[in-house]
């Protein structure tokens, strides 16, 4: 009612002063009624003049308490979202699809499916030939001894198993079928000739031990035989290597992670049992009940597509992958130090592609700690932490462009923020809107809420971007060289690479007492905002969720664990960004590109791709209000945490750093607020506005592309 009466006021005096048409004045006041419910969050249905109902509290229910606390701290302000469980949940409670992803391989099913598929053909021919002939090789060489001659056998019966192991299985022998091979070796007994219309077997985690006949010899314990110590030193070891190569390159697949896991299990079981314990069955649905056996190996498939799930103690494996890049990246960037064996831009390629698993580590960790610890806690480690992974680039930046007193790698920093606040503003919310628009026609979101979000992102460009629209107003245009076009001086002047001194007017001693202080107020002021707003949504409004947990919880990472990760991982990052900033510039040296396209592709998204899938998978599961989230939450930390700590610490440590950007800087991210705003108003996304916002983005880009290089660079 307040603001409605203050709008009429408002419109009322325009109406008088400018003696506007009376007819003008309910589309005037429409139009800043409008305005203003978008900047204070409200959702307002200008046509029939209806409220849109807004429930009081959010409901939220999780599987625990601390799966509350984290799904809590996804929509308070601040917080990193973040996707992935912390909590280890309960196996009976997963899908049959996740079930079967870390279903063990010594169990066997019931299979009806067909067993010719086209993951099992690109087994063949990617692992089970080379597997099956290093198999038929040891055999040879096993026999060659005479003494290893039964794990000859053994060798080409895997050879035969490994080459299409579908549907086969190994199992161990029992007592009881030993005993009665060892007697009659040819009677039906055998296992290779077992009768067809036996029922399924089934694992038998147990064995039942048979009494021992009186004429039976006992065998020779394993670790006594001669042939025990031939087979460890000459047939294991090259089964090793062969075994430890197929899980290397079947787990990087991804996709092909069983086939790792039936290589590990043999290499780790099987491979370590007497030969005459194990049995290789050519058909896994023969029946079995006769005989005392323990299934050791049986696999259907060799690929599965929903392996991009799999998650290794709470860690996608994606990441997991990824993470010896960090290792690589430190052992060829202190130790090549003359690139004997990697050139500088292989150096920068692995350095800043080890960021990402590290920046999923961080998230992980600051997500741990922040759900099993209260607001104060979890704020604290959040503000810490959250910003870590570009804060430690661009200070390793401004450090050694002063060392080497090179003014291109602060426009560099200043490109990467940039780039940042363009891609958590328009890309992430883009993608995010056409993936979840693929797949649900609409998605509606809490417009209040991402009203706030964007009065956030309006105080925060406005006030970064404050000192240069004053240093525009008060700057002076230079030029290098101007020359006549016509020869003469009464012809046309031709002018190149003008520019605004900014440097000399932070230099210059007229506006020391007037730039300075701007920039020194306004970077104390963001942070004041950002931790009002922690009090607002983490302390006095608290209230507005209603929590419903279950019961029981199983944290991946304690607190005191997820924090030696983020301490280990935040040394590594530096350690990263060191080498990444000191090959960058070779790729800066590049002459068809500007530097601009490098600071605000390359440096600003890779650092947010954990983000970014946090986005799409929140989209996916029709929850597109966090996925535009993510984007506000990382364009605020930027804006009123990371540049605020910035300007403090060259406070300290004069490394020039200067918060004046570009022409190209300032109007591409306010227009982007703009827009994104605009989007937004009517609490629905689609994917054709998704794809808007990433056009935009992708013109921007070309933006960048094609700009000319910073003065001096």
């Amino acid at each position: 009612i307040h603001c409605t009466v203050l709008c009429c006021l408002a419109c009322g005096k325009i109406i008088l002063w400018f003696e506007i048409p009376a007819d003008l004045t309910k589309y005037l006041c429409t139009c800043l009624l409008s305005f203003l419910f978008v900047i204070l969050g409200l959702s307002h249905n200008v046509c029939d003049g209806s409220w849109e109902e807004i429930p009081g509290k959010r409901t939220i229910t999780a599987e625990n308490e601390v799966e509350a606390n984290k799904l809590v701290n996804n929509y308070r302000f601040g917080f990193r979202k973040w996707k992935s469980h912390v909590t280890e949940r309960p196996f009976a409670d997963r899908s049959e699809v996740v079930k079967e992803l870390y279903s063990e391989l010594n169990i066997i099913k019931p299979h009806s499916g067909h067993l010719i598929t086209f993951g099992n053909v690109v087994y063949v021919f990617l692992f089970g030939w080379w597997v099956s002939l290093a198999y038929f090789l040891v055999g040879i060489l096993m026999f060659v001894t005479v003494t290893g001659a039964p794990y000859g056998k053994l060798c080409w019966k895997l050879s035969c198993y490994f080459l299409w192991p579908f549907g086969s299985s190994i199992h161990e022998i029992g007592n009881t079928l030993r005993r009665c091979c060892d007697q009659a070796p040819d009677c039906e007994c055998n296992i290779d000739r077992v009768e067809e219309s036996s029922t399924v077997l089934l694992p038998s985690p147990t064995e039942v031990l048979a009494p021992e006949m009186p004429d039976q010899p006992l065998r020779t314990p394993y670790w006594h035989r001669f042939s025990t110590y031939v087979w460890l030193l000459l047939g294991y070891p090259p089964l090793v290597i062969i075994h430890v190569l197929a899980c290397f390159f079947s787990w990087i697949l991804v996709i092909t992670i069983p086939v790792s896991k039936m290589n590990a299990r043999t290499l780790r079981i099987i491979l370590l049992l007497p030969p005459e314990d194990v049995s290789v069955f050519i058909y896994s649905q023969r029946k079995h009940q006769d005989y005392e056996t323990r299934a050791l190996l049986c696999c259907y498939h060799a690929a599965n597509w929903y392996y991009y799930k799999y998650t290794v103690d709470g860690i996608n494996v994606f990441a997991v992958n990824l993470l010896p890049l960090v290792i690589v990246s430190l052992v060829i960037g202190y130790v090549d130090k003359e690139n004997l064996f990697a050139s500088s831009d292989v150096k920068f390629a692995i350095a800043i592609s080890s960021i990402i698993p590290l920046s999923y580590y961080i998230g992980m960790g600051i997500a741990s700690i922040s759900a099993q610890s209260n607001f104060a806690v979890g704020a604290v480690v959040n503000a810490t932490f959250g910003s870590i992974t570009e804060l430690t680039f661009y200070i390793t930046a401004l450090l050694r462009g002063h060392k080497a007193a090179n003014p291109c790698l602060q426009e560099v920093v200043k490109a990467a923020l940039t780039g940042t606040l363009l891609g958590c503003i328009l890309f992430i919310p883009g993608i995010c809107m056409i993936i979840g628009g693929l797949r649900h026609s609409e998605q509606r979101f809490n417009s209040r809420s991402t009203g706030v979000s964007s009065a956030l992102l309006f105080i925060s460009v406005g006030g970064v971007f404050a000192p240069t629209l004053f240093s525009k107003a008060y700057g002076n245009l230079v030029c290098d060289a101007c020359n006549s076009s016509g020869g003469n001086s009464s012809g046309s002047f031709v002018c190149h690479n003008c520019h605004y001194d900014l440097v000399s007017i932070w230099i210059c001693l007229s506006y020391v007492y007037t730039l300075r202080p701007l920039v020194y107020t306004v970077s104390a002021l963001l942070p004041v905002a950002y931790i009002i707003g922690l009090i607002f949504t983490l302390k006095t409004h608290s209230h507005i969720y209603n929590i419903h947990v279950g019961e029981g919880q199983v944290v991946h990472w304690s607190r005191w664990r997820s924090l030696v990760i983020l301490i280990m991982a935040t040394v590594l990052m530096s350690a990263c960004a060191d080498l990444a900033t000191e090959h960058i510039q070779p790729i800066l040296n590049q002459p068809n590109m500007s530097q601009y396209f490098i600071g605000v592709t390359v440096l600003a998204m890779v650092p947010e791709i954990p983000e970014i899938v946090n986005g799409i998978q929140f989209a996916l599961q029709n929850n597109i209000s966090l996925s535009l989230e993510v984007g506000s939450c990382i364009a605020v930390q930027v804006c009123m945490l990371q540049i605020p700590i910035l300007v403090l610490f060259n406070a300290f440590y004069d490394v020039g750093f200067v918060l004046l950007f570009s022409d190209l800087h300032l109007w591409a991210s306010i227009f982007s607020v703009v827009l994104v705003n605009y989007i937004f108003m009517d609490g629905k996304s689609d994917y054709f506005q998704g794809t808007a916002l990433v056009v935009v983005y992708f013109i921007l880009l070309a933006l960048y592309y094609f700009a000319p290089s910073p003065a001096g660079c």
